[in-house]
């Protein structure tokens, strides 16, 4: 779940030295928020979504995590990419912007083949979204089908080796150091083929 990574963040600042932070993001303040800019209901949402009412309300009040697939129906339903899930709404009045993530920072989500940290959600206008993240699967079949979601995506293995799956090329296995950079709206999954679960570092552009 990603957006494209930064190679370079560009520091601009027009006057000052003015720095905004956001808050840590709420996913299900986020989810709340988007269906109120739509002035849709609650059962409104659910049914776009394709997903109950009440897990759209536990979703929303934060009383469960919820699957990748159901990110994946939420963000069909809303009519974006999954990555634009987690990404606070932009603010037109910035015009430089850093932020910085230490190792112990981060915005912890876990999926069932996924452990994903996202890094500087306290940047707003964000056009591409960074994280890292501990490959759990060992097998497509532990997918719900093919991950697709708008944008591009660059894929950087950190640690282990990993076998990226797609849907128009063979599988590629890649180790520490490789890298793939890909059409993300091309059905994609990506397995730890080592011993211990891979770690990778993943950016998805947002646009």
């Amino acid at each position: 779940m990603s957006d494209s990574q930064p190679e370079i963040i560009r520091i601009a600042r027009a006057s000052g030295q003015s720095e905004l932070h956001a808050e840590p993001l709420d996913l299900g303040a986020r989810v709340r928020q988007l269906r109120k800019e739509r002035n849709w209901t609650l059962e409104q949402a659910a049914q776009a979504a394709g997903l109950a009412r009440s897990t759209l309300s536990k979703i929303e009040n934060g009383n469960m995590s919820p699957t990748y697939d159901a990110l994946k129906k939420l963000a069909e339903g809303l009519a974006i990419s999954v990555p634009q899930l987690f990404t606070p709404p932009q603010d037109d009045r910035i015009t430089g912007r850093l932020v910085q993530t230490r190792a112990d920072e981060g915005v912890d989500f876990l999926t069932t083949t996924y452990e994903h940290k996202l890094l500087a959600e306290g940047l707003t206008q964000k056009k591409m979204l960074p994280y890292h993240t501990r490959i759990r699967a060992r097998d497509p079949g532990e997918f719900d089908g093919w991950v697709r979601h708008d944008g591009e995506e660059f894929l950087f293995v950190l640690t282990g080796v990993v076998r990226l799956y797609t849907e128009f090329y063979e599988p590629a296995e890649l180790r520490r150091g490789d890298s793939a950079y890909y059409d993300a709206a091309m059905g994609h999954n990506v397995v730890s083929v080592s011993e211990d679960d891979a770690t990778v570092l993943w950016v998805t552009s947002l646009g």
